[in-house]
C-alpha cells in the first residue's frame, strides 16, 4: 500500500494514470500527451508499473502502456479514483490530446488503405500469407436476417456472407476500398448488398441492428481494438453472434509499415479478456495451425448476453 501511495503522490504520474485508464498508448504517444521527453515519461511509466498500477504490452521495438490490475488495492479503489481524477487540472486538455492521438492512428490506417486498395488483396496476401480459413469461417456465421461484416476491404467475403442473411451490410471506412468492393459485387452477381461508409468505432447502423456482426482480420488494423469490440456489441441484438478471424501474436515488426498493422496479432488470452469486458459470453477461441512461413489465424465465436446473462 505504501509503495502505490508514493506511486500516485507525483502529479504527473495522476495525469498518465488518468490517460491510460481507457486507453493503450506508446511512449512517444504519451510524450506528445503529456508535452514531456521521453526519458521523464518512462521513468514515472517505470515506477507506476513496478507499483502495479500499470501494465505493459511489448508488440515488436513498441511499448503500449495502459492501467493494470496487478496491484489488489489499486483495483479495490480504481472506481472512486478515476472520479477524484476528473477534478486535475490538466483533464479536458489531456483527453484532447489522447483523442488526437487516436485520431492519428486512424489517418495513417485510412491513408494507406485509400493508396494501396486496388492492390491490397495481392499485397496482404504475399506479404503475410497465412493458411486457408474461409470455409472455416463461414461455418461459424449462423443464418441471420441481418448480417453486417466491418472492415469489409475489397469484399472478398461478401458474396458468400449474403447467402447467410437476408440482408447484408458491409463498411470500411476507405472510399477507394468501397469502389473495389461494389466492383466485385457487380462481378459477383449480389444485388443486394449494401455498402456504407463508416468507422469501425462508430458503425452506422442502429442499436440491436445485426443478428451476427462478421469481422475479419481488421481488428489488427483498429487503433483501439476495445472501443472496436464494445461498438459492435452495441450493433449486436441480444444473444447476436460476433465471428472474427484475425492473426495470432507474431514478431513481423515490418508489417505496421508495409500493412499498415496497428498491432502484432493478438494472444488468446487477451481477446478472450477483451470480449468478455466488452459483454460477449460463450467465447470460443481456435487456433489454426500454419505452415512454415505463414502466421497463425485465431478464429473467434462469441455471443452478445441477453438481459437476464
Amino acid at each position: 500500500m505504501l509503495e502505490l501511495f508514493k506511486a500516485l503522490s507525483d502529479p504527473c504520474r495522476l495525469r498518465l494514470v488518468a490517460v491510460l485508464l481507457n486507453s493503450e498508448l506508446t511512449v512517444q504517444e504519451l510524450t506528445q500527451i503529456m508535452g514531456m521527453g521521453q526519458s521523464r515519461i518512462s521513468r514515472h511509466l517505470k515506477i507506476l508499473a513496478e507499483a502495479g498500477v500499470l501494465s505493459v504490452k511489448r508488440q515488436g521495438t513498441w511499448s503500449y502502456y495502459r492501467a493494470g490490475e496487478q496491484n489488489p488495492f489499486f483495483s479495490a479503489i480504481r472506481p472512486e479514483f478515476e472520479r477524484a481524477l476528473e477534478q486535475l487540472p490538466e483533464r479536458r486538455s489531456d483527453l484532447a490530446a489522447v483523442a488526437q492521438a487516436l485520431d492519428a492512428r486512424r489517418k495513417r490506417s485510412l491513408e494507406f488503405f485509400d493508396q494501396h486498395a486496388a492492390q491490397w488483396d495481392e499485397l496482404s496476401r504475399t506479404l503475410l500469407p497465412v493458411p486457408e480459413y474461409q470455409e472455416s469461417l463461414l461455418a461459424l456465421v449462423p443464418e441471420v436476417p441481418v448480417l453486417l461484416e466491418i472492415g469489409v476491404g475489397t469484399g472478398t467475403l461478401m458474396a458468400q456472407l449474403a447467402r447467410k442473411a437476408r440482408q447484408v451490410i458491409g463498411v470500411d471506412h476507405s472510399p477507394a476500398m468501397l469502389v473495389e468492393a461494389r466492383r466485385r459485387l457487380v462481378d459477383d452477381g449480389v444485388p443486394g448488398a449494401e455498402l456504407r461508409l463508416g468507422e469501425m468505432t462508430h458503425l452506422p447502423i442502429a442499436d440491436g441492428g445485426a443478428g451476427c456482426v462478421v469481422a475479419n482480420m481488421v481488428l489488427h488494423h483498429a487503433p483501439d481494438p476495445q472501443a472496436v469490440l464494445t461498438e459492435i456489441v452495441r450493433v449486436l441484438q441480444p444473444q447476436g453472434t460476433l465471428v472474427l478471424a484475425d492473426l495470432a501474436r507474431h514478431e513481423r515488426e515490418w508489417a505496421r509499415e508495409q500493412l499498415a498493422d496497428q498491432w502484432l496479432g493478438f494472444e488468446e488470452d487477451e481477446l478472450q479478456a477483451w470480449l468478455k469486458a466488452a459483454g460477449l459470453a460463450d467465447v470460443s477461441v481456435q487456433r489454426l495451425p500454419s505452415e512454415i512461413g505463414q502466421e497463425s489465424v485465431l478464429l473467434v465465436k462469441a455471443v452478445k448476453a441477453g438481459p437476464g446473462d
